[in-house]
């Protein structure tokens, strides 16, 4: 809104009209200053964010030049920046009737709107200075106004206007941080790999933009895509923490527990501590069966941030695996204290209740995570072994019910086809995994991890056969 460098044109006479207004502020007279040495004041405030002076010297200077328009426009900024809002828009609604609208005083105009979280008219009058600006200074705007947009939950608009800001300006960092978020509240992460990539044909050396291209891919979990572009990204700029932090977690899911361990350390080293990164390492550490550093490693997150459940599942998972399964129950109850929706705490309390032969628990615990997560599979099947192991007449029970009213769950048919085998009821079985197999041939493929004697029956294994 005003250029930054005001002060090389006037440097003399800026360093000068400050002490003159210093004095003034103490009760000295100003005397005359022409126009352009008050805006060159004034401006230098409002820069420097001292907007009392400002708005003392916009009120001295319209003394002075009670028609000059500009003042009153200084005023209003001023002001605004104060938290005086709704008597800034009263003084540009004055100014508008003395004058057509300037860009600036309508961009005044939508970043008070903007603050008075009225997106309806900061929306109208980022559009309406759009027409009145210079080219240069479009990307801007059309940030600002993808932002109002966003606000209002538009997000497809939004993403129509950030086009148009990095159409402007292909190095508008903004602007591309903004698409990505845009792009991930719509779920639309194969337009956000087309827009990334489309905009790195032009502008390879974007290291943003391959950042914000990794996080595309890893939403759609494909690790391999995303550690290439995340890779891209560090050897533009090897100090860019924040692609270390999603590298290591990209390898992390891969179960590449070593270089997972290699980026979340350096992104620690250039970022410092974080306790979401010594998390995922205490993940990385636990899965290659060091559990003295997962320990370590989980318990600094927790001191970092102790509201972060994540961390207390881990101390609780790492806790169970050398034995101490009583002691885990703690970690693991405080985990599901800090996030009582996570179906995944459910399932780990349920095996470790399974474990001390506290059936009744684990049962409950198992059914808990399943309502909260009806999809999971590895939680049903270790469910139904649980319910298998007391009655298969309970367990098939189970099942049936399940499957009816879970048909997202698409290992509950093959478990019910195991069920029915160990039950006797043989041929109902081989009927079912005719139509599993039909359904999705891989998954009922599965029926041979979840019984391996079934790998020796003839019947399971030709209705496999492709």
């Amino acid at each position: 809104m005003f250029d930054d460098e005001e002060d090389e044109g006037f440097d003399g006479n800026l360093n000068e009209d400050l002490e003159k207004f210093e004095a003034y502020l103490k009760g000295d007279a100003i005397g005359f200053m022409d126009s352009d040495r008050l805006e060159a004041l004034i401006d230098h405030f409002l820069i420097n964010n001292q907007y009392t002076k400002a708005k003392i010297c916009a009120e001295h200077a319209i003394t002075q030049f009670a028609y000059s328009p500009l003042f009153y426009l200084r005023k209003a900024q001023a002001i605004s920046a104060l938290g005086q809002l709704k008597e800034a828009i009263k003084i540009l609604n004055q100014i508008e009737k003395w004058e057509a609208p300037s860009c600036e005083l309508l961009l005044t105009k939508a970043s008070i709107f903007s603050q008075l979280r009225d997106r309806k008219n900061a929306i109208k009058y980022f559009t309406e200075a759009l027409s009145l600006s210079e080219p240069e200074d479009r990307d801007e705007i059309y940030l600002d106004l993808a932002m109002e947009h966003a606000n209002t939950g538009d997000f497809k608009k939004a993403v129509s206007v950030l086009k148009e800001a990095i159409a402007n300006n292909p190095h508008n960092e903004g602007a591309i941080y903004e698409i990505a978020f845009c792009y991930d509240q719509l779920g639309e992460y194969e337009q956000a790999i087309k827009c990334y990539s489309d905009f790195l044909d032009e502008n390879p050396y974007s290291f943003t933009a391959w950042y914000n291209l990794g996080n595309a891919y890893s939403k759609l979990e494909d690790y391999e895509k995303a550690i290439w572009a995340y890779d891209y990204c560090l050897i533009i700029n090897e100090d860019f923490g924040p692609a270390c932090f999603n590298m290591g977690s990209a390898y992390l899911s891969s179960e590449d527990y070593s270089k997972a361990i290699e980026y979340l350390e350096r992104c620690m080293e250039l970022d410092g501590e974080d306790a979401m990164a010594l998390c995922y390492l205490g993940e990385a550490y636990e899965q290659l069966n060091e559990l003295a550093k997962a320990k370590m490693c989980y318990s600094r997150s927790i001191e970092l941030a102790p509201a972060l459940p994540d961390s207390w599942l881990g101390l609780g998972i790492v806790e169970d695996l050398e034995g101490n399964t009583e002691e885990a129950l703690t970690f693991l109850h405080k985990a599901a204290e800090l996030d009582p929706e996570n179906a995944g705490v459910y399932h780990v309390l349920a095996g470790a209740y399974e474990k001390l032969n506290d059936f009744d628990a684990a049962e409950e615990y198992y059914r808990l995570s399943l309502n909260l997560d009806p999809a999971d599979e590895d939680c049903l099947s270790d469910f139904l072994q649980l319910l298998s192991d007391s009655s298969l007449l309970e367990a098939y029970q189970f099942i049936t019910s399940y499957k009816q009213e879970n048909e997202q769950n698409k290992i509950a048919g093959v478990l019910e086809v195991n069920i029915l085998w160990l039950m006797g009821r043989k041929k109902e079985a081989l009927s079912l995994f005719e139509i599993c197999v039909e359904a999705d041939r891989e998954k009922a493929k599965e029926i041979f991890t979840i019984n391996p004697d079934l790998s020796n029956v003839e019947e399971f294994v030709h209705l496999t056969e492709e």
